[in-house]
């Protein structure tokens, strides 16, 4: 059995990942960019490919990575992670700057962004790796970069309560015990007594 959970604990960053085909502008959010040489300096990232980015990518060969910081708003996350570019603009009410490729880059949230052409590309069924040479890099702030585990604990909002989850409720008359939010008008299933007849108990 592999646990989910186990694979979060690898220190993946997250990044947004920009790319351009013409007048049409993309992104999306990735947590699979790395180093691999120093001279020439080049990356490597993964992209699955039922993201519009990769199919991007693959065409125009080049790409931005911008850096999340720990800064970065949830609404980041939310406009490149949770829509397809293929049928949303997700630049659209922004006024994000560019670099020299002519590519958008992120500078809210981020800490630097690295431009890149595309040198390799490899198939790996579900995703594509791209090797690409770095082409242009600029530190943007001293902010923490994000990892993948901060993301899911920090930014990330977590699922509001149920009005009632969790309450217990017991019949003082025969004892029935009801789990969740008690509506006025509830009859016990026992002994036929109104909800007046039952009380919270705590936790």
């Amino acid at each position: 059995m592999i646990e989910k959970e186990a694979m979060y604990k690898i220190t993946y960053g997250l990044f947004v990942l920009t790319t351009k085909d013409g007048e049409k502008d993309n992104g999306c959010i990735v947590n699979t960019v790395a180093m691999i040489t120093d001279n020439p300096k080049r990356i490597t990232v993964y992209v699955n490919k039922s993201n519009y980015t990769e199919e991007l990518i693959r065409k125009t060969g080049v790409f931005n990575a911008s850096v999340l910081t720990e800064k970065a708003p949830f609404s980041t996350f939310e406009r490149f992670g949770f829509s397809s570019g293929r049928d949303t603009d997700k630049f659209v009410g922004t006024a994000y700057p560019r670099s020299e490729n002519g590519l958008y880059y992120v500078d809210e949230g981020t800490n630097a962004f690295l431009s890149a052409k595309v040198v390799g590309t490899h198939d790996y069924g579900t995703h594509t790796l791209f090797v690409a040479e770095v082409t242009e890099g600029k530190v943007l702030s001293k902010d923490k970069s994000v990892t993948y585990e901060y993301y899911l604990s920090e930014i990330k909002p977590k699922p509001q309560a149920k009005a009632g989850e969790g309450e217990k409720w017991v019949c003082k008359i025969c004892g029935y015990t009801h789990e969740g939010a008690l509506p006025e008008d509830f009859i016990c299933p026992w002994c036929k007594h109104p909800a007046e007849d039952f009380e919270k108990v705590s936790g």
